[in-house]
């Protein structure tokens, strides 16, 4: 019975670093997702920047454009 007790927790011991590796895996690995997907988000922020910049162009050539037929016309 001793025998069996100490088989147990022998196997205990040597199933505990395996399956706390287990745990730092997966943690690592959500975190390098979060990384990701922080950049995903840093990127769209970068990109939505550039289009209201070149919308905001756009806006202010189409009002030159407009003045100028305007004053064209008087």
């Amino acid at each position: 019975m001793k025998r069996c007790n100490t088989f147990g927790a022998t196997l205990a011991v040597l199933a505990l670093p395996m399956l706390a590796a287990c745990g730092m895996e997966t943690a690592g690995t959500a975190a390098t997702a979060g990384a990701i997907k922080k950049n995903e988000i840093e990127q769209g922020r970068v990109v939505q920047q550039q289009v209201q910049q070149q919308l905001q162009q756009s806006l202010d050539q189409s009002q030159q454009r407009a003045d100028q037929v305007d004053q064209a016309t008087r």
